[in-house]
């Protein structure tokens, strides 16, 4: 995995996905559109990263996962970030902003659902706990998260 390209700033409007974030994983997540996806560089690897993000001016711990879900064979690439907090709303139509600081893994298939729900769990305490480390954690600070522009 190459991070030359880390941090990636990213930012768009939140899209609706495939509904399967909240439904069959009761993971909740945001998704980009089709435009921002396109736009990622194209040494950024496929697979799952963690960063921060920020919605309505409030920044948040995310996890993102890049690429074409093989569990779900997927025919288009999506980028959906999953944010570590309870939300009692969707947010359809708002901007959300991104920085992507760390590569967790590569994308993978999964025999079941379980063993999908159990690995993005794993996931998720690896940002939480990286995102700590002093030098990824100033970066929740970074003005591009906080300005409305």
């Amino acid at each position: 995995m190459d991070n030359k390209v880390l941090p990636y700033f990213v930012s768009g409007v939140v899209v609706k996905g495939f509904g399967r974030g909240s439904k069959a994983l009761g993971i909740p997540t945001a998704n980009f559109p089709e435009s921002v996806v396109n736009a990622l560089p194209k040494d950024l690897s496929t697979g799952v990263y963690y960063g921060w993000a920020s919605l309505h001016g409030q920044v948040y711990k995310m996890v993102a996962s890049i690429g074409w879900n093989p569990y779900y064979k997927n025919e288009k690439k999506s980028m959906e970030v999953h944010l570590l907090h309870k939300f009692q709303n969707d947010f359809y139509g708002d901007e959300l902003k991104v920085i992507i600081v760390g590569y967790i893994r590569p994308e993978r298939d999964f025999s079941s659902l379980d063993k999908l729900i159990k690995e993005i769990k794993n996931d998720i305490a690896i940002a939480e706990h990286q995102l700590e480390e002093p030098v990824l954690n100033k970066l929740k600070n970074h003005d591009f998260l906080m300005t409305n522009h």
